[in-house]
């Protein structure tokens, strides 16, 4: 379709466009507040032995407060399992917006007997109100009796009790503290693109869960099923009274109680309310490189063979927008990065082991003669104006047009589109792919802004001393302004939301920090094709393309792992992607935000996958932190260095102590990549977390709960670096259990309290392995997991007080969907009888290494030198005993020291 078309089809709809209706008074009645409202009562109350329902109608006269009322609603409330209560407040007629069952799956209702049940559901029909009883204790857990519930067609709001300054976690994504404050605390959840990522602001992501730790009475989980804009407030009454407040701008009240009761069991009952976490190929633990402002392929190779002459293992090289011709999607630059030369590239890292991963964004450029454009306008797969024009906003290449993804054809647009340009025969031979501004960020700050008045030229790159190659994209007419706000579709239906709501302006403002809904993204009165709206939507359109893309790239790959890492986030999103945390800050603070981050995500969120930019994207980072952040970094489960255009180069060979940091960091990092790969397993299949907070570990200990620099890599590994500014300093905290150095095999009997320890070099972080664990790892690191996959293992056995100790070590293939031969052990000590037993099936691929060399046992200081074996050793020095030897991994063995 021509350009000029277009513009022809934009001026008739500008002519005909009405303007929105103005903003009604946030109070419609004089006097009438929130406070006021009448609340519900309910009747035809009908009880099964796993269910209850009922009906709930207005108890008064409406107050109407932020929008209209709705008198008559539904209860429904199901025990869908031992552990899981489900409670659905939802409209009579069943108009309001429900979040696409295709996008977040529901779990089934296993109809467990009440009887059975671990929490109670507790009715007071006269004024309605709820409470959830843990029925092994009489906790109650959730209770709505101290506000009337209000359910408006632009507003939701429930309240519900808190004991006295709560432990109370999750409610991502944010910067703010792990443990969430209490007092006068909102959390606004409406994705946006968030530089330098705020700290009391909504990000890019959307998690509506919450952890409610309460020691020895137990952790329970609260997961709020609805992807509206929303603020949730954490607060005290004027009477002192602890609450925690839902306030939505639509949708319905769909809540998933989770019982626990230990911590992790709560996880693992979030992860079957929202699914299971995919498994990433094992490729996936080595580490990453990227910066915005490589300004051609050949400074993209440069910085390999950088890597490769210091030292330091790399294992994938990213490139963001600088590769695209003029910004634009599924293209390349023909100067900069010509295709024959990123076809090299890209076979020259496959003949060495290493991987390449390129990045897609959502705004395609609204041109003449760009085909990927052109064949998506023809296949209908863009958001649509009310006159059938293509909706328009502004993006990296110009004025672009944005993907539906819920339009029919998209999914195939998309996957031809990714098959075309990153065909292995043809194309850039990628091995992932990573999907950007999609929350979805726009440059447009708000309805007023005219995306026809920015065509876009991309900016010079990096510290390129060539004139920018980047070419002026066609622009239209500077005088032609037409009135972009368009008139909304209505498309009534069951869960499309109620019709004659205001899609621009909520009467109940959400606090969103970019501004108003529309504010730099999406206008909110799109209708989407299967006739939702944008204002409903808005929180699922990165995950709605992640998933897509996941999809897209198995179809490209298939029976290959995809990895797709994605910006924007909701509940489930693990199910197909991954997670960084944004455009984070070369600072001190934002190197210790991205561990509060990675907590709440791996363990609450069910996103095990997830880092931060190491060393920070925005901002000029420094020697000594930046060797902080890649020790950090080595122990979280996604490690990527990454930088912004404007930032100096940041790469680990830029400075010695990096240097020296980073060979340290990575080297430990591959060594104990088949333990993180395992606990990876354990997590994408029961959901049990790969990272630990300490109370997930220690419960009953209070010294614990607010903890949020600290974190356990797997179940065994305390990972403590400093994290103090320009110090060589740490204090730690050590549970009353027994410890041992990982780096030096010397045992520690920590106390439940803090431990200071000083001259941490700026290339040392501590580590401490939990006693009663056993840790798998590589006997040699390498270059690249294809060759730490040649390496020898070693069990390295941590006893406790009881000379007792458990681990675990799943192998496969590392890359394919469906293993067919995979192995999986239990390994025990106990007393000197080591024991390796399970499913064996793994027979290791040509040059791996599927035999374990030796076992070290720690902790061995009184050992009887007499009573050890001819291939035993004692070090005197650590207290270890080293036992030496051939065991392969294909039959249950015993190993006596």
């Amino acid at each position: 379709m021509r350009v000029e078309q277009l513009v022809l089809g934009l001026v008739a709809f500008a002519r005909s466009a009405i303007a929105a209706p103005a903003p009604l008074d946030l109070v419609v009645r004089d006097g009438v507040s929130a406070d006021d409202c009448p609340g519900y009562e309910a009747s035809n109350v009908k009880k099964t032995d796993s269910s209850i329902t009922a009906d709930l109608t207005l108890a008064g006269d409406a107050c109407n407060v932020y929008s209209d009322d709705l008198k008559d609603l539904k209860l429904l409330v199901e025990y869908q399992s031992k552990d899981r209560l489900h409670v659905k407040i939802f409209d009579k007629d069943e108009q309001v917006y429900q979040v696409q069952e295709e996008l977040v799956p529901r779990p089934k209702h296993g109809e467990t007997p009440s009887a059975d049940a671990a929490l109670e559901f507790e009715l007071v029909e006269k004024p309605f109100s709820f409470k959830i009883t843990r029925k092994e204790n009489d906790e109650v857990l959730f209770d709505t009796s101290g506000r009337q519930l209000i359910f408006e067609s632009q507003y939701v709001g429930l309240r519900t009790s808190l004991p006295d300054n709560p432990n109370i976690y999750g409610l991502g994504e944010h910067s703010d503290p792990f443990r969430l404050p209490n007092v006068n605390y909102h959390r606004t959840m409406w994705n946006s693109e968030s530089p330098f990522i705020p700290t009391n602001a909504n990000l890019y992501g959307s998690h509506p869960v919450y952890f409610d730790h309460r020691g020895d009475k137990g952790t329970h989980g609260v997961f709020l099923l609805n992807a509206n804009g929303m603020k949730i407030d954490l607060d005290v009454t004027e009477s002192g009274d602890q609450y925690l407040q839902y306030n939505t701008i639509g949708g319905i009240i769909d809540l998933y109680f989770l019982a626990g009761k230990q911590p992790a069991e709560v996880s693992k009952q979030y992860a079957d309310t929202v699914g299971y976490s995919a498994m990433y190929p094992y490729w996936a633990f080595g580490f990453h490189q990227c910066k915005y402002g490589y300004w051609d392929v050949n400074m993209v190779a440069e910085v390999v063979g950088n890597y490769s002459t210091a030292g330091i293992p790399l294992e994938v090289m990213w490139t963001d927008i600088d590769y695209m011709d003029g910004r634009q999607d599924f293209t390349t630059d023909p100067e900069r990065f010509p295709i024959g030369k990123m076809r090299e590239l890209v076979s020259t890292l496959h003949s060495r082991g290493q991987r390449y991963v390129l990045i897609l964004d959502p705004g395609v450029h609204f041109k003449e003669g760009y085909a990927p454009y052109e064949r998506g306008h023809e296949m209908g797969v863009f958001y649509k104006n009310a006159d059938g024009s293509d909706h328009l906003g502004v993006q990296w290449a110009g004025t672009v047009a944005w993907p539906d993804w819920l339009a029919p054809n998209t999914s195939k647009w998309w996957a031809d589109e990714i098959a075309t340009t990153f065909s292995a025969d043809n194309g850039i031979d990628l091995d992932g792919i990573w999907v950007d501004m999609n929350e979805a960020s726009n440059f447009c700050g708000d309805i007023d802004c005219n995306p026809l008045d920015n065509q876009g030229n991309p900016p010079k790159v990096g510290h390129d001393p060539r004139p920018n190659t980047g070419r002026p994209i066609p622009g239209f007419p500077d005088d032609f302004q037409p009135n972009r706000r368009s008139v909304t579709r209505q498309d009534n239906g069951k869960y499309k939301g109620l019709p004659g709501r205001d899609l621009f302006v909520a009467k109940y403002d959400p606090v969103n920090h970019r501004g108003n809904l529309s504010g730099f993204t999406i206008w909110t009165n799109n209708t989407n094709a299967d006739g939702t709206k944008a204002y409903d939507t808005h929180n699922l359109h990165g995950h709605a393309m992640s998933h897509v893309t996941y999809d897209a790239m198995l179809a490209r790959r298939p029976g290959l792992r995809p990895l797709v890492l994605t910006r924007s986030t909701f509940a489930g999103n693990g199910r197909k992607a991954t997670h960084w945390f944004g455009d984070n800050e070369s600072s001190w603070e934002h190197y210790r935000v991205s561990i509060r981050q990675m907590l709440a995500w791996v363990s609450m969120h069910q996103m095990p996958m997830v880092g931060s930019d190491v060393c920070g994207f925005n901002g000029n980072a420094n020697e000594q932190m930046c060797a902080r952040w890649a020790l950090l970094g080595a122990f979280q489960p996604f490690y990527r260095n990454h930088a912004e255009i404007s930032s100096v180069q940041q790469e680990f060979y830029q400075w010695p102590l990096t240097i020296t940091a980073a060979k340290k960091a990575i080297d430990t990092r591959y060594k104990l990549i088949d333990y993180a790969y395992t606990a990876l397993h354990y997590q994408t299949t029961q959901g049990t977390p790969m990272i630990n907070p300490l109370f997930f570990l220690y419960p009953e200990d209070s010294n614990t709960f607010g903890i949020q620099h600290q974190w356990f890599y797997g179940d065994a590994l305390l990972i403590s670096p400093v994290t103090t500014d320009w110090s060589e300093s740490v204090t730690l905290y050590l549970p009353k259990d027994t410890f041992y150095d990982y780096w030096t095999g010397r045992r520690i009997e920590g106390l439940g309290a803090n431990v200071t320890l000083n001259h941490v070099s700026w290339t040392d972080i501590p580590v401490h392995i939990r006693a009663g664990t056993i840790i798998p790892q590589r006997a040699n690191s390498a270059n690249t997991t294809a060759e730490l996959r040649k390496e020898n293992f070693v069990f390295v056995v941590a006893p406790d007080v009881d000379g007792k100790a458990k681990g675990r070590l799943y192998i496969d293939e590392g890359e394919k969907i469906v293993q067919e031969q995979t192995t999986l052990l239990d390994i025990t000590w106990d007393n000197g009888h080591i024991t390796v037993g399970g499913r064996w099936g793994y027979p290791g691929l040509k040059g791996e290494s599927i035999t374990i060399e030796r076992f070290k046992v720690l902790g061995q200081e009184e050992i009887q030198m007499g009573s050890l074996g001819e291939a035993s050793t004692f070090d005197p020095a650590t207290g270890a005993v080293t036992v030496e030897g051939s065991w392969n991994l294909d039959a249950d063995f015993e190993v006596h020291m």
